[in-house]
């Protein structure tokens, strides 16, 4: 299929510039070979994230200069309202700062107490840890396709429905909290989840009362995929697809800041009056944690942006361009014999470290170490998705190795062109080419809570003890 062009016009540019070799390994040592320490001027291409970074179109811009600063009743919050009304059809929303911030104001009031368990395809660090700060147990329920970075699968964000029922028989139906499905499953890859699968998760939620949340970051994303790979949704627009999706549902959290295209912003939705009582708790600690619930910590403009954002994240031809962009990047790698997650996802590339570096045992976290090679090579700046990530058993402070050790070369929206992406493609063939000569590392400094975001590391000598003890990652 050939490519068509974006289908925008570039009206305004940024300027970019790559610093020398020497700058860059005296910005990583002084960053404690953390590339989240490191000043964003100092880097040259930033795959660290999609969250936030995505250029705003014409029509958004315009909306900033319509935004209400209202503290309560804000008409730029029923702009948004009445857009989660149109695409999703959810009666109540709660707007926050950006999705951890949703995860904060409403996991308390579905986690009724601590050792409940919340059931997932595969939770993402931030999640996990606002399930874990409230008592929970968070239990990966992806299926083992996932794992196999060379195994061709449509839909590798899918539940392992047997495993899913398996557990919630053997647990008990009083001892889940909810269960969760992660549209597209970041941590497998960026991976979608088909329509089937989350009817099945549905009919399981059904069969034993359980509440079912959609974590939305990537949601329109995921709609393109089953648009595309599963029959029967050819001819659906995604706006129907989403809709049909989201009927499924009982409330959903988002980031904004991914397939909304905004650089801050989160939201709450809650289907229906069946559950107002969670509505009305959620407004009560929303007001004290994020701000009143007419703005949930954002100006009218950053709403009058979202309300915007969110019909525009819908369009076929830009979904069709957004993602064949990170396809790009996928296929010219694999060319050159890199290993990725494969099919590719729709926000990045997810390079395979553990096929890439097979010399770096877990411990040592060898997706952190081509992350911190990539930046040197060329400045450009991604980000591990492994067993830093993971972290610690908050129970045993036992290390937990992850099933994939991924580096994310996270795309962000509207920004970069293929030149761009053929920059990395280069970069990472002359790093396979010398892979045997890179070392792993091991902690400076470890907090206790989301510790990839802040921790410190170092260079280990090769053959040296790394810090990890393994565990089964499935097994809470």
């Amino acid at each position: 299929m050939i490519r068509k062009a974006e289908p925008y016009r570039i009206k305004m540019v940024e300027s970019m510039q790559m610093i020398s070799r020497e700058e860059r390994q005296k910005a990583l040592q002084e960053a404690g070979y953390n590339p989240f320490a490191l000043k964003s001027n100092d880097v040259y291409i930033d795959l660290l994230t999609d969250s936030g970074t995505g250029a705003m179109s014409d029509k958004q811009w315009s909306a900033l200069m319509l935004g209400d600063e209202s503290y309560a009743g804000s008409k730029s919050f029923y702009k948004v309202k009445d857009a989660v009304s149109d695409i999703f059809g959810y009666e109540y929303v709660i707007p926050t700062h950006q999705g951890r911030g949703a995860e904060q104001v409403l996991f308390p009031h579905i986690i009724e107490h601590k050792g409940q368990y919340v059931l997932g395809n595969m939770h993402f660090d931030t999640t996990m840890a606002h399930i874990e700060m409230n008592g929970g147990i968070p239990v990966n329920m992806v299926i083992e396709e996932a794992f196999d970075t060379l195994k061709e699968h449509p839909f590798k964000g899918n539940f392992d429905l047997v495993k899913l029922e398996t557990f919630i028989q053997e647990k008990g139906k009083e001892e889940i909290a909810f269960i969760i499905v992660t549209i597209t499953c970041n941590s497998a890859g960026g991976q979608p989840v088909s329509m089937e699968n989350v009817r099945g998760v549905k009919k399981i939620a059904d069969k034993y009362g359980l509440f079912l949340l959609f974590d939305s970051a990537r949601f329109a994303e995921n709609a393109y995929f089953i648009k595309r790979r599963e029959p029967d949704y050819e001819r659906l627009s995604i706006q129907q697809i989403v809709r049909e999706m989201y009927d499924m549902g009982d409330a959903f959290t988002m980031s904004a800041k991914k397939d909304a295209i905004v650089n801050m912003g989160g939201l709450i939705g809650i289907k229906s009056s069946k559950h107002k009582e969670l509505f009305q708790a959620s407004c009560a600690t929303c007001v004290p944690m994020e701000g009143f619930v007419t703005y949930g910590g954002l100006s009218g403009r950053d709403m009058e942006a979202l309300a915007v954002g969110l019909h525009e994240g819908l369009d076929f031809d830009y979904l069709e361009s957004r993602i064949g962009q990170v396809e790009y990047l996928g296929e010219e790698l694999r060319k050159r014999g890199i290993p990725i997650q494969w099919p590719v996802g729709g926000h990045a590339v997810f390079v395979d470290a553990k096929k890439f570096l097979p010399h770096i045992p877990p411990e040592q976290f060898p997706a952190q170490a081509l992350t911190n090679e990539l930046y040197l090579e060329v400045g450009v700046r991604a980000v591990e998705v492994g067993s830093l990530l993971l972290g610690r058993d908050p129970e045993t402070g036992k290390q937990k190795v992850a099933g994939a050790e991924f580096m994310r070369l996270t795309i962000p929206r509207r920004v970069y062109t293929d030149r761009h992406m053929d920059v990395i493609v280069s970069a990472l063939a002359t790093i396979w080419e010398r892979r045997e000569t890179i070392q792993g590392l091991d902690f400076e400094y470890e907090p206790k809570v989301l510790r990839h975001f802040l921790c410190r590391l170092h260079p280990i000598e090769n053959g040296a003890p790394g810090s990890l003890i393994d565990v089964n990652p499935m097994v809470p």
